[in-house]
């Protein structure tokens, strides 16, 4: 499902409130805030910043054999992990406990999935309902009305419907409708034709058939049955939306009302599909790709019904294989993990079984993740260091040469009228709608996906939530909400290397300050400055300062399109283009708010070494190291509107004028040294 939010990275877990901290200052410092010992001295900093800042640690860190990659972010994740861990296992273990309440519900929801042998034994019987509503498809129309009960699940067999603010209204929530369908997540791979991306094709097909054999088909019909899901996903693909144009806010804005769908996909019955997932009252749905939309209408006309049955049998194992038994776990590891990212060991279970329940009661766990680990005093520290980042990027934009007064006046009305928000809700959501049994774990989920359906489609034509998260507070991650024009700071990442409360302030600021300032940009990326200070879609722009910045877009893109990663990969520039400008615009604005903290003070002695500016950069290239398995690293160059960790350094920091002050040994001639004229400026 499309989120209407542009994240620092992609990975997600929670976080809460506020007393009883149990990570206090001495734990905090026994984390170094920057470490020389993981530099690599021997590789000159004008020729490769992000090897020369990290590659002793690089050598020193290979990536276990259950992990897609060793980086920052996952030590981080770990450690979140052990934290959450403990609160879980507390509610697993708690006795005499009011029945329904959340720490209930915590508990039996781990332990349900950590019952592997009841799992196993169960087998595919917790499924028997929605097998049974597929066995009883005779037309299309049940076709639909199987898909229709399957979304109420969150299993998007056609598409995913759920609710957002109407993107030129943003005082209205609207249900929205996003293509899915496809199990190999991006249409480029059923059409590109280079070897590695048939291969994949190739494994995908013994994939699909072996999850048919597990569900007790012949292994004739297994493979019949296969192709005949590649066929139908080759089709769907083929009216898919890129990921390139699923970043375009205008064309994926197509709001219709029911008889507009109606002309779009006539042979989609609408009204019953949305009467049957509970909201026949729906008025207009935005479609984000209208040819995914006509494609699936087509495809009702020409494609069987055995062969939708076969689709919808394929949809469902593949949405629940991995709260399954362990034979279906297995398989679906090997093709999605092992096969697509190169993950040569599954994780332990408990690991599995904590990020499902933490995903599936997020807020629960959240409050209590922040009473035990989150000081408040980083909140205010947090919140002191945002404000010092929005006068900086104000000092910024008034004195943009590129930029005319009129498009100055309305960044910074936009600017202004920003909203934050740091480490948790001031309110938190109400899970006792939400039905956790100990008899079966895939149906616990199912429930939950239920639930969370239910809690998004119930906004709809209701007031905007101010205060709603888009993330649960121990997510190791941030956001900028285009639509809320908010930027968002759940507790999880506010611990080193990101945020340390005893690092020097050129470490914070070339950390968590970078990430502040990443997000803030996102509100001015190539997507989010598309959107007014109120969150809607208007252009605000003078079509001169328009150009400009268009002008600055083109040069970064073609910078990120010359980078190869592997061996014929390269990055997509176009892809990559709204973080490769948060990266430069956010370590640009926290470099500047961190001189403007400087004035009137004497100036900062060097630690190890190194002066404080150039602790600053130091610190940045710190906190994206990462090795990553090349598997991995080709899949997301397809699939990540983020590039490689590498990129993020090396192609922000040679376009800043102030790495060459702050390391003056850098000189022309240097394999990465830019000349001024090769240096695209935003903010």
């Amino acid at each position: 499902m499309k989120k209407i939010i542009i994240g620092l990275l992609t990975l997600a877990l929670l976080q809460g409130c506020s007393s009883k901290v149990k990570n206090t200052n001495e734990t905090v410092k026994k984390y170094p805030a920057f470490n020389v010992q993981n530099m690599d001295t021997t590789i000159k900093p004008g020729d490769d910043f992000f090897t020369y800042t990290n590659g002793t640690w690089l050598k020193n860190n290979p990536i276990p054999a259950d992990k897609k990659s060793r980086s920052s972010f996952d030590e981080l994740f770990e450690k979140n992990r052990h934290d959450i861990r403990e609160i879980i296992m507390e509610a697993a273990a708690a006795k005499d406990i009011h029945a329904g309440s959340n720490t209930e519900k915590i508990g039996t929801f781990y332990n349900s999935g950590m019952d592997s042998v009841s799992i196993d034994q169960l087998g595919i019987t917790p499924l028997k309902m929605f097998f049974d509503k597929i066995e009883s498809i005779h037309n299309i129309s049940d076709v639909q009305s199987v898909g229709a009960f399957f979304q109420t699940y969150q299993i998007n067999s056609f598409f995913a419907v759920f609710s957002n603010q109407d993107s030129k209204n943003s005082t209205s929530v609207i249900a929205q409708c996003f293509q899915a369908g496809i199990g190999l997540h991006e249409r480029d791979y059923y059409f590109n034709t280079d070897e590695s991306t048939k291969k994949i094709r190739e494994k995908y097909l013994i994939h699909l058939t072996k999850m048919f054999e597990l569900l007790k088909d012949e292994p004739k019909v297994a493979g019949k049955n296969a192709e005949t899901v590649m066929k139908m996903e080759t089709q769907l693909a083929k009216g898919s939306f890129t990921n390139v144009e699923n970043q375009d806010p205008q064309k994926t804005y197509n709001k219709l009302t029911i008889d507009g769908l109606d002309k779009l996909a006539p042979e989609i019955n609408w009204h019953s599909y949305f009467k049957q997932i509970g909201y026949p009252g729906l008025a207009e749905v935005n479609i984000y790709q209208p040819s995914f939309i006509i494609e699936l209408s087509n495809m009702m006309k020409t494609v069987s019904v055995e062969d939708w049955k076969t689709f919808m049998r394929w949809q469902l194992i593949n949405e629940t294989a991995a709260y399954l038994g362990k034979d279906f776990v297995d398989q679906n590891f090997d093709f999605y993990n092992r096969t697509l990212s190169g993950q040569e060991k599954m994780e332990p279970r408990w690991k599995l079984v904590l990020d499902v329940t933490s995903n599936s009661l997020g807020e629960s766990i959240g409050q209590l993740y922040v009473n035990k680990y989150f000081p408040p005093i980083a909140k205010q520290k947090m919140t002191d260091l945002i404000m010092n980042l929005k006068k900086s990027l104000k000092e910024r934009i008034v004195n943009l040469s590129w930029m005319g007064p009129q498009t100055k006046q309305e960044a910074l009305a936009k600017l202004e009228k920003m909203g934050v928000k740091v480490g948790y809700p001031d309110k938190w959501r109400d899970y006792s709608g939400l039905s956790v049994s100990p008899q079966s774990y895939v149906l616990n989920v199912l429930n939950s996906q239920a639930f969370e359906f239910r809690y998004s489609m119930d906004k709809v034509g209701k007031p905007v939530d101010p205060n709603e998260w888009g993330m649960t507070p121990q997510t190791v991650n941030a956001y900028y909400n285009p639509n809320k024009n908010e930027i968002v700071f759940p507790a999880g990442i506010l611990q080193p290397p990101f945020f340390n409360l005893d690092a020097d302030d050129a470490v914070n600021y070339g950390a968590i300050g970078m990430v502040i300032g990443h997000e803030m940009t996102h509100g001015f990326d190539n997507q989010g400055r598309q959107f007014d200070k109120d969150g809607n879609l208007r252009d605000w722009w003078t079509k001169e300062d328009s150009k400009s910045f268009e002008d600055h877009a083109a040069m970064l893109v073609d910078q990120y399109n010359h980078y190869e990663v592997l061996d014929s990969a390269f990055v997509n520039g176009k892809l990559t283009l709204g973080e490769n400008i948060a990266d430069l615009g956010g370590a640009t604005i926290s470099y500047n708010a961190y001189r403007l903290s400087l004035e009137g003070k004497e100036a900062p002695k060097r630690i190890d070494g190194f002066t404080n500016f150039q602790r600053f950069f130091l610190s940045y290239a710190q906190i994206w190291r990462s090795n990553m398995r090349d598997a991995e690293l080709r899949k997301r160059v397809k699939t990540d509107e983020h590039s490689p960790a590498k990129i993020r350094i090396n192609g922000v920091v040679y376009n800043m004028p102030e790495f060459y002050a702050a390391f003056p040994v850098i000189k022309q001639g240097d394999k990465l040294f830019r000349t001024p004229e090769q240096r695209p400026v935003f903010w």
